[in-house]
């Protein structure tokens, strides 16, 4: 994991004030220094200014990493109002980009550190703050990683997420960072609308299942409203959703651990059509065993996990048999069920 931070440490020395100089970017490999577009009056990255952008650094958007840029200063703006973003957060971005969301953050927040794992936009990202946000360079940080891999931060802890995910790995990343770090107070996601349905969903909705529960997991999570696709380059085939996660005041309460209770989880829905009796057969060791832990928390062995509350799955992880049931615990606590790992 590489940290890079803007401001007095930048590599390119300020012109003489008489005779200004465009500001610039680096790419990886040969240095090589490229112009970007004059700040626009309000610093934000416009249409014009993010392909410009993109064609001095040879980017081009690629589907395996769900790459479409915001391209519309109004949608960033309001993507910050929405996350409730205050003067004193320290702000986590996910997949930055060209830096459309960076900029609308370090406008409100006190500090911005963007996760990036592009080594070319990673790059250029700091040269563009620079350049665009001169007077809050120094409250941005880089982290240039995969989001999956982070295990700490630059800098104050965190106290929001707000990010324009990738479709194609929205939740998991979702759900690691939450887990990773405990002092994110609020979230705000902008993810594909049916990734956000699904996460917002509640027990008895047909797209209730494992992202829903293991987010109300964290968090109180609702939909907090739609994107059109006009407003990305390049345009994707679908719309998204915005997806606000405020975190619980009191976790859940259970003495089962996290992984137990996301075993539970993963069980119910892996087979969603089959009663709880018979789904949870290979979590509890046997279909009779998975009966006495229903029915000592309460849930019908009859029910179906669509219909379950986080709650009661917690209830249903703690009466698990005890020393010969099949120890799923020791699963990594983002392994991916068939639900969560569909492709977005």
């Amino acid at each position: 994991m590489r940290l890079r931070r803007v401001g007095a440490t930048s590599p390119h020395p300020p012109a003489p004030a008489d005779e200004p100089a465009p500001p610039t970017c680096e790419a990886p490999g040969p240095r090589t220094l490229v112009h970007v577009s004059s700040p626009t009056p309000d610093a934000l990255l416009g249409p014009a200014d993010v392909r410009e952008l993109a064609a001095a650094l040879g980017v081009r958007p690629t589907k395996q990493r769900g790459q479409n840029f915001v391209i519309d200063a109004n949608t960033v703006r309001r993507i910050v109002r929405t996350a409730d973003v205050r003067p004193d957060d320290v702000v986590v971005e996910v997949g930055p980009g060209l830096g459309s969301l960076t900029l609308a953050l370090l406008e409100v927040a006190d500090r911005v550190t963007a996760v990036e794992i592009d080594d070319v936009l990673a790059a250029a990202l700091p040269a563009t703050i620079a350049a665009r946000m001169p007077a809050r360079a120094d409250r941005f940080a880089l982290v240039h990683s995969d989001a999956m891999h982070v295990a700490e931060l630059p800098g104050p802890a965190p106290t929001a997420l707000v990010a324009n995910l990738p479709y194609n790995v929205a939740v998991p990343v979702l759900l690691h960072m939450l887990d990773t770090f405990p002092t994110i107070e609020r979230t705000l996601v902008m993810v594909q609308a049916e990734v956000a349905d699904r996460l917002a969903a509640g027990p008895g909705s047909k797209v209730y299942g494992v992202p829903s529960v293991k987010a109300n997991w964290y968090a109180e999570v609702k939909r907090a409203g739609a994107i059109g696709r006009n407003v990305f380059w390049p345009a994707p085939n679908v719309d998204s959703g915005l997806v606000s996660l405020v975190r619980r005041t009191e976790p859940v309460r259970t003495t089962a651990p996290k992984a137990e209770v996301f075993a539970v989880v993963d069980a119910a829905f892996a087979q969603r059509r089959k009663t709880l009796r018979a789904a949870l057969a290979g979590w509890a060791g046997s279909a009779a065993a998975a009966e006495a832990a229903l029915v000592a928390a309460g849930v019908s062995p009859q029910a179906r996990g669509e219909s379950l509350t986080v709650e009661e799955f917690a209830a249903i992880a703690e009466n698990r048999a005890g020393p010969d049931a099949p120890d799923t615990a020791r699963l990594a606590p983002h392994a991916l069920s068939t639900e969560e790992s569909r492709p977005s």
